[in-house]
Parts: structure tokens; sequence; C-alpha cells
């Protein structure tokens, strides 16, 4: 990739990809960095569902287990256990909402306020302290999400590789125990994993908490972000249209790769074994053949009818994440809990993202303080001037 595609990618990849669709004279696009992407719906879910582009494990979790079923079965377990943990999540959110700063910097806040009250959930009261503390510095260690700079990704590796080891132990410890029911996630992923090492749990532990906390705590900055650019204040929508809204216009996966096991054709172009086909979420979320105004951020829209094209923010077809529905309620819930009797504006906000593996918010400043009668109900002028308008 030449260096001013590289800066054009790097200053909104979103936009970078739609123009690489606007000029594509075919459906399947080149990407300029290797591999192709497909902008057509059709096409889309043909690479997510038919057998022919899934047949192999998932690319989610790398090498960390050795089979297809080896996968659901930890997906399966760690979506089951934060499900039946969402009353405690629930009963932790207001709070934790209550003690956050009047102003605060997002999105690195709505992680920590999201990891605050999944913490337990996560790693229990019965863990050494040292490892509870490795586990609160991955918030900002850049463990999370990639790191820009060569720096601060050789430091995330150090905190990654200490935590993976403190956790070990905790894995070895409790295989000692043999504990019966569940009482974090490491138990969860312990149980679906009783042949591999303890370093293996281990390692599966940290990729599930990441996939827990990471986009449940970037989508739930989108969707404050873009509400509070909505100009609407109180917001007239429901939490769940917002998030539902937010995943549309900025999903946080905005590219869904497959890698191909065996040769295959798509719309007459030729791949072999091992060439890496994608879908991108946000070109099928912004396609104006199959959305009312694409580029609009409408939650209102998920209460009308004729409103909506695909909706994959969690893929779709064989490796669709088994915890949509979860994931979907922790952001739904924790923005209730903060937009709750609450005047929110944004400053500095941009509808730019920044991608690691995934498109993520721009810092933002939050500014939050109590509803009171003596609110106007459309805010007062200077907080509708602060708040900007996002598309």
């Amino acid at each position: 990739m030449g260096l001013g595609n590289r800066r054009r990618l790097r200053r909104d990849p979103l936009e970078y990809v739609e123009d690489l669709r606007r000029h594509a004279a075919t459906d399947v696009i080149r990407l300029p960095g290797g591999g192709h992407c497909v902008g057509d719906a059709a096409l889309a879910q043909v690479v997510l569902r038919d057998p022919e582009f899934n047949a192999d494990r998932s690319g989610f979790f790398g090498d960390l287990l050795p089979t297809r079923a080896a996968q659901i079965e930890v997906g399966h377990a760690v979506r089951n256990f934060v499900r039946d943990g969402m009353p405690r999540y629930r009963a932790a959110l207001p709070t934790a909402v209550a003690q956050l700063p009047a102003t605060d910097r997002w999105p690195s806040a709505g992680s920590r306020l999201v990891y605050r009250c999944l913490a337990e959930l996560l790693l229990c009261t019965e863990v050494p302290a040292g490892t509870r503390r490795l586990a609160n510095r991955t918030l900002d260690g850049d463990v999370m999400f990639t790191a820009p700079r060569m720096w601060r990704r050789a430091r995330a590796e150090i905190l990654r590789g200490r935590l993976v080891a403190a956790v070990a132990e905790e894995v070895a410890r409790r295989r000692a125990q043999r504990t019966g029911e569940p009482r974090d996630l490491l138990d969860a992923v312990l149980g679906a994993c009783r042949d591999q090492t303890d370093r293996r749990v281990a390692e599966v532990h940290l990729m599930m908490f990441r996939a827990i906390v990471a986009p449940v705590g970037t989508t739930l900055a989108w969707s404050v972000l873009l509400g509070c650019g909505s100009g609407a204040d109180p917001w007239p929508w429901p939490a769940e249209q917002v998030v539902r809204e937010a995943l549309r216009h900025r999903p946080v996966p905005w590219m869904l790769g497959r890698t191909l096991s065996r040769p295959a054709v798509l719309a007459g172009t030729s791949f072999r074994a091992g060439d890496v086909v994608s879908v991108s979420p946000y070109l099928l979320h912004h396609d104006e053949r199959h959305w009312t105004e694409p580029g609009a951020f409408r939650p209102g829209r998920w209460n009308e009818l004729g409103e909506r094209g695909s909706w994959v923010p969690f893929g779709a077809g064989p490796f669709t994440c088994a915890g949509a529905s979860v994931a979907l309620g922790l952001v739904s819930e924790a923005l209730t809990a903060l937009t709750r009797d609450a005047h929110l504006t944004v400053t500095g906000g941009d509808a730019c993202a920044l991608t690691a593996e995934g498109a993520v918010p721009r810092p933002f400043t939050l500014h939050r303080r109590p509803r009171t009668d003596s609110t106007p109900e459309g805010g007062d002028r200077h907080d509708r001037d602060a708040a900007p308008r996002l598309q």
C-alpha cells in the first residue's frame, strides 16, 4: 500500500473503504493491503453463510483452540455465564454511574464503566489481589486494542504476559480444588477447556475478557457520541434503538474476514486456498439500495417498516458471535443507566473512527449533569451548540 493510501486509511478508514467501493468496477473489491472485500449485500450473505467460505475454524480464536467444536463450546459457555450474571451487572450500574465525574474523557471512560460493573464476573473476589490489579491495568495498558506505536505495543505485551502467567497459576489452583458452579468467567472458560493446558486456558480467558469489555465499551461510547450529536435532548428513543443504530452507523467490527480452506469462485473472481475474502458491515449498513438515508444517525428507523437492510454487527451464519444478544443487552443497560435523569453534552466529538481491531471513536469529552425541572426540554442554547452534528 502506498504512502498516500496509508494516510487516507489512517485518517478515515471507513470513508476510505467506502470510496474503494464507489470506484470499484465489480462487486468484489480488491483491498490495497491484500485480500478482497465484497460490496454487495447478496454476495456478503454468501461469504458469511455458505459452507464453502466457512468450512474451517473461526479466525477469532486463532490457534488457541484445536477444533470448531471446541470454539463453539467456549463461546456458548461464556455467553451463558454472562447472561446469567446480567442481574449483578444491572445492579452495579447505578452506583458506578453516580460515581462518574461530571466531565470525563471517552471512549476510555466507557470501557472503565463497563469493566467496573463486570469486574467480579470476569474475575471473582477470591482471586489474589495482585492478579486483580494486573487485570485492572489492562484498560489503560493498551491490552484491549492494539496500540498504534511500537513502544506501547511492547509495553502491552509485557503486561499481557504477566496477566496470563498469573491467571495460569489461578487455573492450576482451581483445578486442584475442583469447584462446582462457575463463579466467574475464568471458571466458565475452564469448564469448556478441560483438556487444555493451564496457560492455554488463561490465554482463552484473556481473549474472552477482551471480547466482552472492548466492544461493549466502544459501542457504548459510539452510542453516547452519536446520540448527543443528534441534537435531541432528552433523547426520544429507547436505549436499545440508540445502540442498534450506533452498531449500524459505526459497527465496531468494520471488517469480517474469511480465510479460504480451499479454492472458490465468487462473482466470477477466483480465489485460492489461503486467500482472505472479507465482508464490511460498515459498507452493508451504508448501502443506499437497502437503507433509507444511511448516512444519517436515526434511531427511530428501528421502529419503522421498510427502513432496514442487512444488519450484521455481530456477523452472520455459522460464525455469528454467540453472545450477540447479551452484548446488546450489556450496552443498552449501561446507556439506560447513563442517561437516566441526566443531561448529556459532548465536546470534541468526531464521527471519523480510529481502527485497531475495531472502529473506535476518537477521544471526546462527555459532560453529564443531573436533569432538573429547571432544565429546558431541549437543553440550554450553549449545550445545544456544543453537541456536534454527526453523520
